[in-house]
């Protein structure tokens, strides 16, 4: 059993010297629970310390506080404080220095991650290279003057659009006639009582009827009074 309790006596020791603060038993148990020590066996070991000089304690009330002799430690001097600060200072510079790099080298790790790998610009070059051989191709047809669009389907759309201008025509007449009629004896102003309404004409939002009428083809064009 003796070894076993030098072996205790050892580590609570060193701990108590390490730490160079004061100490009760339950700070020292929860810290070397890591060996497997009792908090039992932890205060007999503090106990034993005491009574062989090897640390000090104080008592308040009922607690004991333990704590690291303190002529086992060489107290540095004014000078070799300031020498201390000094080397601490500079330390903490290095540190600063090596955290920047850190820094800087994770952002590079963090770029390089962002970036294409080989095998997919390889994909990407082979798609893009496939596009533009259909651009290509299609750009060939065109200056050779292949029509693209059926006639079909061409004369599909004229006639949409033409019949939407006809549309546009006649509600745009419809209009004219039942506002003329409204406001050929009105009272009031008659550009008041237009915004007072929200009405808005062509000309207003910046449309022109005509304009979109000679894009129709010739030969399907409506004449102005149609």
């Amino acid at each position: 059993m003796a070894p076993k309790t030098d072996n205790t006596e050892a580590i609570v020791l060193n701990f108590v010297n390490e730490q160079n603060r004061p100490l009760n038993t339950q700070n020292a148990a929860d810290a070397l629970q890591k060996f497997s020590l009792k908090k039992t066996a932890v205060q007999k070991a503090l106990d034993s310390l005491a009574d062989a000089g090897k640390i000090t304690f104080k008592e308040y009330g009922k607690q004991k506080l333990y704590i690291a002799r303190q002529d086992q430690f060489e107290i540095p001097n004014t000078e070799e404080l300031a020498l201390m600060k000094e080397e601490n200072a500079k330390l903490q510079e290095q540190v600063q220095e090596k955290r920047k790099t850190i820094s800087e080298v994770e952002s590079e790790i963090k770029s390089l991650q962002s970036n294409l790998t080989l095998e997919e610009i390889q994909e990407k070059d082979a798609k893009l290279r496939k596009e533009v051989r259909e651009m290509e191709e299609k750009l060939l047809k065109l200056r050779e003057g292949v029509t693209l669009v059926r006639p079909e389907d061409k004369k599909a759309v004229e006639d949409m659009y033409s019949d939407k201008i006809n549309q546009w025509r006649k509600r745009k007449r419809m209009f004219r006639d039942v506002w003329d009629t409204v406001t050929e004896n009105f009272p009031r102003d008659i550009k008041e009582f237009k915004e007072e309404l929200g009405v808005e004409y062509d000309e207003d939002v910046g449309l022109s009827l005509q304009a979109y009428s000679d894009l129709i083809p010739h030969g399907k064009k409506r004449g102005r009074g149609q």
